[in-house]
């Protein structure tokens, strides 16, 4: 059996991945002065940063602001699988979009695996690239015999097969051999680090891009200063320019990992098990042996309880299946779902024809992210691309989209009105501990109240700075998310995550206990 957490302490392991807590500052200086390039990359997780990567080798001269550390964001909690294989995606793309396009998807993905094996190879270093077989793995033999059928009009290296190791209990799955799996941070630093050397390329660690101005050229502000563009890639989470309704088109969602120590042999595969909520498990090979990461728990951010809860179902999940030794780490991440499930990758809507946006990669953005960088490279320097077609974030889908597109609509402002309902009622609070925190009313405003790991308490408006939802508190990892948009801001109102761009006000409360 395993424990029950009472608090964010009680959680097993560091409150980090092993891609963060084994290197590393990148020690960019922030930004603090006008400067004018080129393109302006926001965003310097694998997206952003292959964009600029892309688009020097086109002899374009590139700026990347990142709002806090290079790859520390979604790319350093990242569960790091290279693969083209994402969960049962190429049936639903050639039911939904085509066979045509569900080819282009395969081939943009699969050309992303070799591009980031060729690095690897170039550079000769230690990125714990490795190849290895990827499975999608059900009870449901129909589906993955659908899957298997158009992966493999995709020209993909698919097979279906019924001995899925260590998940026999699984009646099948679709296999696809030589596929990957890396150590992303470092990567991705050695990827900054040859950028920089270059004239023509400059990086800006811990600068918050406050605004984007689209035009001829694009102005972008910053607390510290300013940037000229002819071109902007908003290669974000979330893109903080949203000229195509992105809020309503795709929805945020959180996960969860556990890094494990466990004896005997690992599994030789990564593992995928698609539903509500899923399952992923790969190994890691470290400098302290093998671990494996074991994903899942998936769901609408500022939704759905207990986070804390969520991590003790992934441990029990765990142990079920494997000889659990030691849990090293734990850590969580949050991915934005596209309602037709292919990434927005091209100009980000209209009256900004030179800014251009890379989001929505559902989970997968160790190889779109990659294709990403070379897609907007074609599109910014005018070199035509099918593939573009697929991805245009201005696409009308509305069979594929428009179900989930409404449902998800629904939520968001079901959520609105009875959490605006629910502080507007609720003025009387007990006590708060540390790493608990809650919405009361004071007044007729919403106040966000919560005390962090050194008995600080803070108080806060509850209104998220994006579009006036109500924060949620998340107990895992002491965080108010908003439940509409996925905005995450800390217990003192500074912005973790977008679309928000803007700390919670900070409030005085002469109630607070």
């Amino acid at each position: 059996m395993s424990p029950e957490f009472s608090d964010p302490s009680d959680l097993p392991g560091e409150a980090t991945s092993p891609w963060l807590a084994t290197t590393d500052d990148a020690g960019y200086d922030a930004l603090e002065d006008h400067i004018k390039v080129d393109v302006a990359v926001v965003g310097g997780g694998i997206a952003g940063l292959s964009s600029a990567h892309a688009l020097r080798d086109r002899g374009k001269s590139v700026a990347v602001l990142e709002r806090d550390g290079l790859a520390a964001g979604v790319t350093g909690k990242t569960t790091a699988k290279v693969t083209s294989q994402h969960g049962l995606i190429y049936d639903h793309l050639r039911r939904e979009f085509g066979r045509r396009d569900a080819r282009r998807y395969a081939e943009v993905n699969q050309a992303a695996i070799e591009e980031v094996a060729d690095r690897v190879e170039k550079w000769e270093g230690a990125f714990g690239f490795e190849r290895r077989p990827a499975y999608v793995y059900s009870d449901d033999r129909d589906e993955i015999e659908r899957e298997v059928d158009a992966a493999k009009a995709a020209d993909l290296p698919a097979s279906f097969v019924t001995s899925v190791p260590p998940f026999e209990r699984a009646a099948c799955a679709v296999r696809f051999d030589d596929q990957a799996c890396f150590h992303p941070r470092k990567y991705l630093l050695a990827l900054a680090a040859e950028l920089a050397a270059e004239s023509g390329t400059r990086i800006y660690e811990h600068t918050r891009v406050t605004d984007v101005q689209p035009g001829e050229p694009c102005r972008l502000e910053t607390a510290e200063g300013r940037v000229i563009a002819d071109n902007v890639v908003l290669a974000t989470g979330f893109p903080i320019l949203d000229r195509a309704g992105y809020f309503a088109r795709m929805h945020p969602k959180r996960s969860y990992v556990l890094g494990i120590r466990i004896e005997g042999e690992p599994p030789e595969g990564m593992y995928y098990s698609p539903g509500e909520p899923y399952r992923s498990v790969r190994t890691h090979r470290d400098e302290d042996g093998t671990l494996l990461l074991v994903g899942g728990e998936n769901h609408k951010t500022g939704q759905g309880g207990s986070t804390t809860e969520r991590y003790r179902r992934l441990e029990e999940w765990a142990r079920e299946r494997f000889p659990v030794r030691s849990i090293d780490y734990h850590w969580s991440t949050q991915d934005y779902v596209p309602a037709d499930k292919v990434p927005f990758i091209g100009r980000v809507g209209a009256g900004a024809t030179n800014v251009y946006v890379a989001t929505g990669f559902r989970g997968w953005g160790m190889t779109t992210g990659v294709a990403a960088g070379s897609l907007l490279a074609d599109a910014i320097t005018g070199v035509e691309n099918p593939a573009l077609e697929l991805f245009d974030p201005l696409r009308f889908t509305p069979k594929t989209s428009a179900p989930k597109t409404l449902t998800e609509n629904a939520d968001s402002a079901s959520q609105f009105a009875t959490d605006w309902l629910q502080a507007l009622l609720t003025s009387d609070f007990e006590t708060i501990d540390r790493g608990e925190g809650t919405v009361v009313r004071e007044g007729a405003s919403p106040i966000a109240l919560a005390r962090d790991d050194a008995g600080d308490l803070h108080a806060t408006s509850a209104v998220c700075t994006h579009m006036g939802c109500l924060v949620e508190w998340n107990d895992a990892e002491c965080s108010w998310d908003c439940p509409c948009h996925g905005s995450r801001f800390s217990p003192d109102g500074a912005v973790l995550e977008g679309p928000a761009v803007e700390d919670l006000p900070r409030q005085e409360s002469d109630d607070v206990r």
